[in-house]
């Protein structure tokens, strides 16, 4: 398994998300992908490992990093509302992807409802 697998699931998830757009807006060595201009996720090597730093509730980062050891405070973030997920092999695909949604899903919410491009309620839990 390459050390970039989960930088590679995080971002085949974001492409298929409406509106998902990804920009380079600290250099090339940071994909920091937005809807609607909003950052839900940004995938770099900045610790010197692959990581995929992503937006998450308070309560869910919490429990994210109590109970999976590749799953630490946002790098570079506000500790409180992102995480970021180490390429250790530890976590599965599916976890990543679900990961990504939520994360989108939560700064679908926090847009005006007009410029929402999915109803984040029910967007990718059906």
């Amino acid at each position: 398994m390459g050390d970039d697998i989960v930088q590679g699931w995080a971002a085949a998830r974001a492409e298929e998300l409406p509106e998902a757009d990804v920009d380079q807006p600290f250099g090339p060595e940071v994909d920091v992908f937005r809807v609607r201009g909003k950052m839900f996720m940004a995938l770099s090597r900045s610790t010197g490992e692959p990581i995929v730093t992503l937006k998450a509730s308070p309560p869910d980062a919490e429990a994210l990093r109590s109970s999976f050891p590749a799953i630490i405070p946002g790098y570079h973030m506000n500790k409180k509302h992102w995480v970021t997920l180490r390429s250790d092999g530890s976590l599965p695909q599916d976890l990543v992807e679900e990961l990504v949604t939520e994360a989108y899903r939560l700064v679908v919410a926090s847009l005006p409802k007009a410029q929402r491009p999915v109803d984040p309620e029910v967007f990718g839990r059906i």
